[in-house]
């Protein structure tokens, strides 16, 4: 098992910005869902009644055939093109999911693409439409972030933005390796990765002795790749994994004052600063 994904947390999600700052997202429940697919539900409602209106009126006298076609072409526009256009343009937010505060973004954090929203889209015509909505619902109770079928085959889920976020403390550098970690050639970790050591290094404490350690070690294994030379013999996995992250903010808050010491230096002073 990845030891990246041998770690969830229930409730809440993770998102590393840069390399070790870590906040929380609030994952949204299944009412907060339901009631924003309705609101969807309901408008895409309107827009095939309005259009089913207008087409009686521009195929009046055309074959079967032609408002057949007519007909599809307007359900496949409401129900697949016009919520992956929104999806897409408004970062992940439709109307019911601008009334209750909520966004689709990606497992790991960042926003959607176009690929994201119509996948969601087709997955979601048979779970919602043609399942009457019990695919999605179903699934959604049984998953630990509250995915559909859609968000499962897209790789996304939803948050809300309305709870606070709330910036987790970053580990501190335990004693005696500073030297170590200072002097070490420290990769990036990878995101998924990140978060799941931060997430581990947090919520250490909760966890069973045995759980503990076993992540401990596979997460020890999985970071030991990115970092030469390796930490000196017998240092606990745990001391080892904070030593890294720490290390990898102080040299990300050194790189952003350089950066921004140099753009001082460069451009000159903002008029409305």
């Amino acid at each position: 098992m990845d030891a990246a994904a041998g770690y969830r947390s229930y409730g809440t999600d993770d998102l590393v910005t840069g390399e070790g700052v870590e906040v929380e997202l609030p994952i949204a429940g299944v009412p907060s869902r339901a009631a924003s697919g309705l609101i969807d539900l309901l408008v895409a409602g309107a827009l095939l009644l309005g259009g089913s209106i207008a087409l009686s009126f521009l195929t009046t006298g055309a074959s079967d055939a032609v408002a057949g076609a007519a007909g599809i072409v307007l359900a496949v526009g409401v129900t697949v093109a016009l919520p992956t256009l929104v999806e897409t343009f408004t970062r992940g937010r439709t109307l019911g999911k601008l009334a209750l505060g909520l966004r689709v973004v990606r497992d790991d954090g960042g926003p959607i693409t176009v690929r994201h929203a119509l996948t969601r889209a087709l997955v979601g015509w048979v779970e919602i439409y043609l399942l009457f909505g019990s695919g999605a619902l179903v699934t959604a109770m049984v998953n630990p972030r509250a995915k559909r079928l859609g968000d499962m085959a897209a790789g996304t889920y939803v948050v809300t933005q309305r709870a606070p976020m709330r910036m987790l403390p970053p580990p501190q550098m335990p004693p005696g390796l500073a030297q170590w970690a200072a002097s070490a050639d420290l990769a990036a970790l990878p995101p998924g990765l990140a978060i799941a050591v931060r997430q581990f290094l947090g919520r250490a404490q909760t966890l069973s002795p045995a759980s503990r350690h076993q992540l401990g070690q596979e997460l020890l294994g999985a970071v030991l790749p990115h970092v030469a030379p390796p930490p000196p013999p017998g240092v606990h996995a745990e001391y080892v994994l904070a030593a890294v992250v720490a290390d990898r903010r102080r040299r990300d808050a050194d790189r952003l004052a350089r950066e921004d010491a140099l753009r001082r230096r460069v451009l000159p002073a903002d008029p409305l600063g």
